[in-house]
């Protein structure tokens, strides 16, 4: 550092030693076992090329024109969901008989090469590719808009070479070539980002490379005595979770996009998963974290619960978004498995008693592994996938069912909300977490909706980005969107982003009602986190992706009116990048830069997310 921040050395204290002072290292004793996992290879599994999860999955219309979802690897695939196109077509508008006509691929720019940077990477990586499919794949995440245009349009920029490495090793000399040669390396890890974090600067002449982490898997120890793991960078959260189960522990984080997310991935978004009532978030979890960057790589001499040591260079780390470098491994704290899990779910009169109840819970610290509140718009939604009842019995006990709340009990159909919940511990635990949260709930009016609406709740979790896909093939376009709110403000939020996303989609010429839905997610002392879904036809729309960023960022703008964040665990991207500034302060933008321009001199991770820096004085690559 140059100038009023340059380091400066004044003589130290009395008996605090000189410039001659010597500090010797002791030899380090063993800390804890070990002990070596077997090592398993990257899966292999086939994936959408243009939109989001596995290739044997999506929602279909059957020869007898029900909606299904095809596959076996959800509750209900291979099963009719009768009841689900006709709540799509009385709810969104949606007209399953206009489809749009499937377009081939398009295809992308020719890739600038730089032939001694590819050269160099013949001892350095598992594989390489330029192959087309493999350069879109990797040129885009998963917000409506980059799903959009992969389908109806071109990728501005794509990535000209996409990169396996296959250890630290081979992360240090790929980025060593890149800074020799001035490339441009974006780290990959599941390809999930729905912040356009993914997506390469429209503007860059350089040579971008895609550095894709899958091939670095391996589950490197575990210390079943300090209870901790050490892990790669490029496993995915399904993968890991198996891995770890099979010896009996868990680190617990289960985002909605576990199944293709990697832990570098949730280091660099500062990520939050579904059970973070129990585990904590992804910066609770994390013990150490290694990082090549630029000048070096960064990493920490020891494996404690805490220290304080100086503002902690890992939490800088923490939701960097690749822009500071490459993440490699991880060491988390893991968990025993719990005993038992059971779900559960209570009905409420509306929204407004059922963000009661989560604030009781929330003040009494009673909180299971995830609690969730879905609006009425939303528990409709979830109940339109159920399948088809079949049998005399089964249809008796659903009637009675929905006339015990609509009539007996005085429940609103069009206004009643649901909480959902899964409870971990011992058998033990489980009851008293289930006898503490029915006594909260039931002098606010909840019914007991038992374990199956529970669990069938959180299968939405899994599918909604199936169903988003199945829209686009029917010109509607939807999205899901997430804030963290006060407490005092979160009913507030829900109305008034719905009203400001309805107002902006008439303002901007949207045929018919737009979709409109929201749930609470995860509670704090003093918030909750929200997510919004909204969705509506572009039917007639003249720019329809134009529109929808237009609705989008209205609604955005709702949420910051009403106190909320840019992002409880997304992230900023380029998609909310335009707000950043605002909300970190000027002076924490020159930090973030200031920290960014120490360990990237030539902004090698040059993937445009956060802030945006002046390039620097490029050396043209050889093309």
């Amino acid at each position: 550092l140059d100038g009023p921040l340059a380091p400066h050395h004044h003589p130290p204290p009395p008996g605090m030693g000189g410039p001659d002072r010597v500090v010797k290292t002791p030899q380090r004793a063993e800390v804890g076992v070990k002990e070596q996992v077997k090592s398993e290879g990257a899966p292999k599994e086939d994936l959408h090329q243009d939109g989001w999860g596995y290739k044997d999955t999506k929602f279909q219309l059957n020869k007898d024109g029900h909606i299904e979802l095809a596959g076996s690897r959800y509750l209900f695939s291979g099963q009719v969901l009768g009841h689900f196109r006709p709540w799509v077509e009385e709810t969104t508008g949606l007209d399953v008989t206009d489809v749009v006509p499937k377009q081939p691929p398009a295809k992308p720019s020719p890739p600038v090469r730089h032939e001694a940077f590819i050269a160099g990477l013949e001892t350095c990586c598992k594989r390489k590719s330029d192959a087309d499919t493999d350069r879109i794949f990797h040129g885009h995440g998963h917000t409506c808009q980059e799903v959009y245009t992969v389908r109806f349009g071109t990728l501005e920029r794509v990535p000209d070479l996409v990169v396996w490495p296959g250890s630290h090793e081979h992360v240090e000399a790929i980025v060593k070539l890149a800074n020799e040669h001035n490339v441009v390396v974006i780290p990959f890890g599941g390809g999930t980002s729905v912040s356009g974090a993914l997506e390469c600067p429209a503007g860059e002449q350089r040579m971008i490379v895609s550095l894709d982490m899958k091939e670095m898997n391996a589950i490197k120890w575990v210390d079943r005595e300090n209870m901790l793991v050490c892990m790669e960078a490029g496993i995915i959260g399904i993968d890991g979770k198996r891995r770890l189960e099979a010896l009996g522990y868990t680190i617990g984080h289960e985002p909605d996009s576990m199944e293709f997310s990697s832990l570098g991935g949730w280091i660099a978004t500062r990520a939050s998963g579904m059970k973070k009532n129990t585990y904590g978030n992804i910066e609770d979890m994390l013990v150490r974290v290694k990082v090549v960057t630029s000048v070096g790589t960064i990493d920490r001499l020891v494996d404690v619960p805490r220290l304080s040591m100086g503002p902690d260079v890992q939490n800088v780390i923490l939701g960097s978004e690749g822009t500071l470098g490459v993440i490699t491994e991880a060491v988390m704290r893991m968990r025993a498995l719990p005993e038992t899990a059971a779900y559960g779910a209570f009905l409420f009169p509306d929204l407004e008693t059922g963000v009661k109840f989560l604030r009781e819970v929330a003040r009494h610290r009673c909180a299971p592994s995830s609690v969730r509140l879905v609006d009425n718009e939303q528990f409709r939604f979830g109940h339109a996938l159920k399948p088809v009842t079949t049998g005399a019995a089964k249809k008796f006990v659903d009637w009675v069912t929905k006339q015990y709340v609509t009539k007996w009990k005085g429940f609103e159909p069009m206004q009643m909300a649901a909480v959902t919940m899964l409870m971990e511990g011992t058998h033990a635990e489980v009851a008293a977490q289930r006898k503490k949260l029915t006594s909260l709930a039931m002098p606010l009016g909840a019914l007991n909706a038992g374990a199956e609406n529970g669990e069938r709740g959180y299968f939405l979790t899994f599918v909604i980005a199936y169903i988003r896909d199945f829209g686009l093939d029917f010109r509607y376009m939807a999205e899901s969107f997430e804030t963290t709110v006060p407490w005092s403000n979160v009913v507030m939020a829900c109305h008034r982003v719905k009203a400001r996303v309805a107002q902006a989609c008439k303002e901007e010429g949207v045929q018919g009602e737009p979709f409109l839905s929201c749930r609470v997610t995860q509670t704090y002392d003093t918030g909750a986190c929200i997510y919004f879904y909204f969705g509506f036809s572009w039917k007639g729309l003249k720019d329809p992706k134009k529109t929808f960023t237009t609705v989008e960022d209205q609604a955005r703008e709702e949420i910051l009116a009403c106190g909320g964040s840019l992002s409880h665990h997304h992230g900023i991207g380029k998609h909310r990048q335009p707000w950043y500034p605002e909300h970190i302060s000027k002076a924490g933008v020159k930090m973030i830069a200031g920290i960014k321009t120490a360990v990237d001199p030539k902004n090698i991770f040059g993937n445009g997310n956060l802030v945006t820096l002046a390039p620097p004085p490029r050396e043209m690559s050889r093309l």
